[in-house]
């Protein structure tokens, strides 16, 4: 079976059918709260966010959180919790690594596992996403399966930024480049908006 790839509008076709297209989305630090885990029902969204999320799926985008909560596995939050609060907020799908550091899972980013099950389940061409975040986890893992990578400065975001231009990273995280560095999510979505619009 043979099949045809073009692209229109920044979307991939195969065999006639456009891929859906995602922007994975990290939570704490980057669409509100801080850099520390704040729990459901007392996270608070920074400005903007909310509209800026239509912005998106206005755009076709399937809007999708990815994030690490370990305090489901300690016991201190629900997972159900989780996914009440980020569908309130706009987000069609959501993926949560529920494990510790040191359980050494293949979900909990940097690592990869929550970008591959929510492409299988979702159709998706990764290297056709876009990954906003503010800690340099969420680069390396956008990184490792070519999406898009754009660096929000709030949350973790300045000091990591900080240590990007310092040439503070090492190894393999010194060879992750942010294709964007915004100072909030609000420019993260205007670069997309943008991004988008020259496909058109």
């Amino acid at each position: 079976m043979s099949f045809s790839f073009f692209y229109r509008e920044g979307r991939l076709k195969i065999g006639g059918i456009f891929l859906p297209k995602a922007i994975f989305i990290d939570r704490d630090g980057t669409i509100g709260g801080s850099e520390h885990v704040i729990y459901p029902g007392e996270f608070e969204l920074y400005p903007n966010v909310e509209t800026s999320i239509v912005d998106l799926k206005e755009l076709d985008f399937l809007i999708i959180s990815f994030t690490n909560q370990p305090g489901i596995s300690r016991g201190e939050a629900k997972r159900e919790d989780y996914e009440k609060e980020l569908k309130g907020f706009g987000f069609d799908k959501v993926f949560i690594c529920p494990h510790q550091h040191m359980e050494g899972c293949s979900c909990r980013k940097p690592s990869i596992g929550m970008l591959l099950q929510a492409a299988k389940e979702n159709n998706l061409e990764l290297e056709e996403c876009i990954v906003i975040g503010d800690r340099w986890t969420d680069l390396i893992a956008a990184n490792e399966v070519k999406c898009l990578k754009i660096l929000v400065k709030t949350g973790a975001g300045k000091e990591a930024y900080h240590k990007y231009k310092n040439q503070e990273y090492f190894g393999s995280w010194a060879d992750v480049e942010p294709d964007f560095i915004a100072e909030n999510f609000q420019e993260a979505v205007c670069w997309i908006k943008n991004r988008e619009s020259r496909f058109k």
